[in-house]
């Protein structure tokens, strides 16, 4: 059930009414008893849960063949480039 929004055009009194939406809307003030108006409110957010939706579900075949090519590519290449570390820094167990 949604909340609405209410003003009163007599006292500019503002409050909420959380009722169905087949019930009729409130007309009373609930403090002068003028005329009141429902007004749109913000609501609430939107909330995205999960990993990038753009990019998990509007993205083609290709596109997300062509980027595990790069990424798979680019990992060869810092493999190859990274010196490798030596064990000339590390001590040596003697039994």
């Amino acid at each position: 059930m949604p909340t609405y929004e209410y003003v009163c055009d007599k006292c500019a009194y503002r409050f909420e009414r959380f009722q169905s939406m087949t019930d009729e809307p409130v007309k009373r003030c609930p403090k002068c008893k003028g005329k009141v108006r429902r007004v749109f409110a913000p609501g609430a957010g939107i909330i995205f849960k999960g990993s990038g939706f753009y990019q998990t579900d509007y993205r083609s075949p290709s596109y997300h063949a062509a980027a595990k090519k790069e990424k798979e590519g680019g990992a060869e290449k810092t493999a190859k480039t990274e010196p490798k570390k030596s064990d000339t820094g590390a001590a040596k167990k003697s039994d």
